[in-house]
């Protein structure tokens, strides 16, 4: 499995910026696509994920309503529209795929574990000048 991200770069406060993550060889079902990301100085940190096929979604609370999720599986791609940005959204934002549970444990707990995720991409650097 690989996973490359792509469509970061500086945005000023209020803008928009979409992410896209490309999937190959996966060859798996009934799994769940994430995005975290890492800020300086700062750990990982969950920030949306969809399942697979049934593309249920989940969203950390800072980013309800202004970031969305969404697959395009004909393109073996993943999305994250992020309007609204704000300076402390700027991190590396990394691609993931692990088991569905990591996306039934975050929306029990309200957290999306790391650990849950099997595969990694390398990141691409969002930056947000206020």
């Amino acid at each position: 499995v690989q996973l490359v991200e792509s469509g970061g770069g500086l945005v000023q406060a209020g803008g928009s910026l979409r992410l896209s993550c490309v999937l190959s060889r996966v060859g798996l079902r009934d799994y769940v696509i994430a995005w975290f990301r890492q800020a300086p100085g700062k750990e990982r940190e969950g920030v949306s994920c969809i399942t697979d096929p049934d593309e249920s979604t989940w969203y950390k609370d800072s980013v309800k309503g202004r970031f969305t999720i969404s697959s395009d599986s004909a393109k073996n791609t993943v999305y994250l529209q992020m309007n609204s940005l704000k300076p402390e959204d700027t991190a590396v934002y990394y691609c993931a795929l692990g088991g569905r549970w990591a996306f039934t444990t975050a929306q029990a707990m309200g957290v999306l574990e790391s650990d849950g995720m099997d595969y990694w991409g390398k990141g691409t650097l969002v930056t947000v000048s206020s």
